[in-house]
């Protein structure tokens, strides 16, 4: 009765899985859409059985000892004899190559599974597509886990990325049938776009959700979907009683688990974002349920789909989707144990964030960075916790989650954690210490120098009055960072040095590398270049001897800017080169960024200014992903700008514009593996002979199109600007390449700059 709506890849999935087995299980959580899946592919293959393609809806069958007789009914049998049902479906099927759908097996699931295994066996053309919460498990059985409809992608322009999305798609169809004339438009689609992420793409959920448009506007549905069990109901005589409302479609899945099951579930539902098995035995096990029932617990949950399994680089993960989170919310508040386990989770997730203070100086670190980034949303919830509790708490976590809020660029946040805790008087003096300091910290890289100033002095202190060698350590080096960004690099040494001395005295690696690495820069700044070496490379050494990367790509980094400072643009490019792969490694937006900075600054230095505007180009994104420019490494702007002005210099406005703009459009992946490919300055071209309006030996036409691409534009742009033929346009560069005894467009672009450079 309504439109089929995207479901092009689980389409052609299925009807592959059908190709290779004679039975294929759709499983999915309650109103994914199985059965319109199965329905569809029926649909489509009829032509592939002649014998018909049948469909037995069980969903309203209570009485399991009734399902052959079922599928009699189902099949059109007209059944007088005093045979079995099951020795009728044989008799009639015998010799057909038949397809039958078995829709809503789930609570029938051993009868299913043996009556299909008995049909099967006897009847070698038959096929079977079922639909049910979980596999029959009988031999041969292939399932496919039907996903919920396709989201927009955070951060996508609007508009391409919702016409791409299945859930904003039928939102829209069905929204049209309730309210003739709507559409989804600039002004409404973030709201759609919310509701449909809120009900993760479930489409049982959009299309009960799209009903109350009657009476609410897209902005109040989105307002009430907290209560989304009381406002996602309909009255419908053509729905099942469990498809009339979501409640019922969960309580549904609630009803076929086991009572432990139930259990791990509502545990489960204290978890904000995926979790791993660890996670689980820590925070869900006890009071009836044993750390060893956990596994076959999850994998019954899995089986059910009431768990989503996950496979991603850190492992194997679950994840609730959140209407089914919220059900479990509810179950367990009524258990009375909704304290208890909250605040397992958050003790778990404060060791969590100590344990990964502990494990970032070493070779650990990538997977302890990565993992934090995972258990983002787990992090924030603990934290809510914690500050519920008591402030002290909160900051303390926040504070060993420092590298966290740098490396993921939650800085804001970070600092809003650490800044709402301090406000309370009553905290240890100790954690008071070193929140500060952290916090000051923060305050650098968001370009805040003066609270920095101020919280550091605070820091400073009460170590001082308490004995707190490990903290003043970093106040140390951070107050040498509001030196170099005061451009005061002799108190930035005095700092530094400081900071190097009482790390050592505390054996403390990991702040001896970082106060090394920016005393090697601020000796840079003051043309010391072999104090500048000698600290970067002892800092590079303390590293290999503990198995550390991170801090020494950020040490090497230093030793490229110094090393190119010295007139060694090949070694300094390597260096930033080798730096920065670590870097993409582990996803380090900031040490990224220093590195291609460095690679523009040398880019420009050696004259390949194509080269150094298409960097800059990439800078360009990549600063404004963060929101700043180098934060915490502000100081170093100045090579920047004589990068800039360089560039222009040697390309022209036009030229180096283009080149920028060129960068720019690079995807992550091209513009890193473009940053790291290693670039010579093009050839000299052959010197131009100004003949009239045109550049000998280039024709009137050819020199016309070689500015075109000088410009960055692509052949079929040139096309449509000078209204010829594509075809064309490739003729007239490719006689370009060849007159100028070039191989690439980059050289056309570069060659046209020196025509038109002064």
């Amino acid at each position: 009765m309504t439109t089929f709506v995207g479901r092009r890849r689980e389409l052609a999935e299925v009807k592959r899985l059908l190709s290779v087995s004679r039975i294929v299980t759709l499983t999915g959580p309650g109103g994914v859409g199985k059965s319109r899946l199965a329905l569809r592919v029926a649909a489509e293959l009829r032509r592939a059985y002649p014998d018909g393609v049948w469909l037995a809806e069980l969903a309203e069958l209570d009485n399991p000892k009734l399902l052959a007789q079922t599928l009699v009914a189902a099949l059109g049998i007209t059944a007088r004899s005093a045979e079995r049902p099951d020795e009728v479906l044989i008799e009639h099927l015998a010799g057909k190559r038949t397809l039958v759908i078995l829709d809503n097996c789930e609570h029938l699931l051993q009868e299913c599974g043996l009556l299909a295994r008995t049909l099967l066996r006897e009847v070698p053309e038959l096929h079977i597509l079922a639909t049910s919460l979980q596999p029959l498990g009988i031999f041969s059985e292939q399932t496919y886990v039907v996903p919920t409809l396709s989201l927009p992608c955070d951060g996508a322009p609007q508009g391409a990325q919702s016409a791409m999305s299945d859930a904003v798609r039928l939102f829209t169809e069905r929204a049209e049938a309730v309210l003739p004339g709507f559409a989804v438009t600039d002004r409404n689609r973030e709201v759609v776009e919310r509701i449909c992420k809120r009900l993760d793409g479930l489409p049982l959920a959009i299309e009960l959700a799209v009903v109350r448009l009657r009476a609410l506007s897209v902005e109040q549905l989105l307002d009430r979907l907290d209560d989304r069990f009381r406002l996602l109901s309909m009255e419908s005589r053509a729905v099942t009683s469990r498809h009339q409302t979501l409640r019922a479609l969960i309580d549904w899945s609630y009803a076929l688990c086991t009572e432990k099951e139930r259990l791990l579930w509502a545990r489960v539902s204290v978890f904000t974002g995926s979790l791993d098995l660890e996670a689980a035995e820590e925070v869900c096990a006890g009071d009836g349920i044993g750390r060893g029932e956990i596994v076959q617990l999850v994998v019954g949950l899995v089986e059910k789909s009431v768990l989503v399994r996950e496979e991603g680089p850190g492992g194997v993960r679950f994840r609730l989707l959140e209407t089914i989170r919220r059900y479990g919310r509810e179950r367990l508040a009524d258990s009375g144990e909704r304290s208890t386990v909250e605040r397992r989770y958050r003790d778990y997730y404060r060791r969590v964030a100590r344990d990964s203070k502990a494990r970032l100086f070493g070779p650990a670190q990538v997977e302890t960075l990565n993992r934090l980034r995972v258990e983002y949303p787990n992090l924030r919830s603990a934290l809510e916790y914690c500050y519920a509790e008591r402030a002290g708490l909160c900051i303390d976590m926040a504070s060993n989650l420092l590298y966290h809020w740098v490396t993921s660029y939650h800085l804001g946040e970070g600092r809003d954690w650490l800044e709402q805790g301090l406000a309370d008087p009553g905290i240890h003096v100790e954690i008071r210490a070193r929140a500060l300091a952290a916090c000051g910290w923060l305050a650098i890289m968001q370009g805040d120098p003066a609270s920095a100033t101020r919280m550091l002095a605070e820091s400073r202190a009460l170590a001082e009055q308490n004995g707190l060698e490990h903290i003043l350590g970093y106040v140390a080096s951070y107050s040498g960072t509001v030196a170099m960004h005061q451009g005061d690099g002799e108190a930035a040494v005095g700092f530094y040095t400081e900071a190097v001395t009482r790390h050592r005295a505390v054996q403390d690696p990991l702040g001896e590398v970082l106060a090394l690495t920016r005393l090697a820069l601020a000796y840079s700044s003051l043309d010391e270049s072999e104090r500048a070496v000698a600290a970067a490379e002892e800092a590079m050494a303390i590293c290999d001897v503990h198995g550390e990367r991170w801090q020494r790509a950020y040490a090497m980094t230093a030793l490229g800017i110094e090393t190119w400072r010295q007139g060694d643009a090949r070694r300094a490019a390597s260096l930033e080169r080798e730096s920065l792969r670590f870097n993409r490694l582990l996803g380090d937006t900031l040490g990224t960024g220093l590195n291609i900075e460095a690679l523009a600054w040398i880019a420009a230095a050696e004259g390949d200014h194509e080269r150094a505007g298409r960097l800059l180009g990439i800078l360009g994104n990549l600063w404004e992903g963060i929101g700043a420019r180098m934060p915490g490494y502000g100081y170093l702007a100045i090579h920047h700008e004589e990068c800039v002005a360089r560039t222009r210099q040697g390309l022209g406005e036009e030229a180096f514009r283009a080149a920028v703009e060129r960068g720019t459009r690079l995807s992550e992946d091209e513009a890193l593996d473009y940053a790291l490919s290693e670039r010579r300055p093009p050839p000299p071209g052959p010197a131009a002979k100004v003949v009239g309006d045109r550049w000998a030996p280039l024709t009137k036409r050819e020199t016309e199109i070689a500015r075109l691409v000088a410009r960055g534009m692509s052949n079929k742009e040139i096309a449509a600007s000078l209204v010829i033929a594509q075809r064309t346009a490739e003729g007239h560069v490719e006689h370009i390449l060849a007159k100028l005894g070039f191989t690439s467009r980059t050289q056309i672009a570069a060659w046209v700059s020196e025509q038109t450079s002064p």
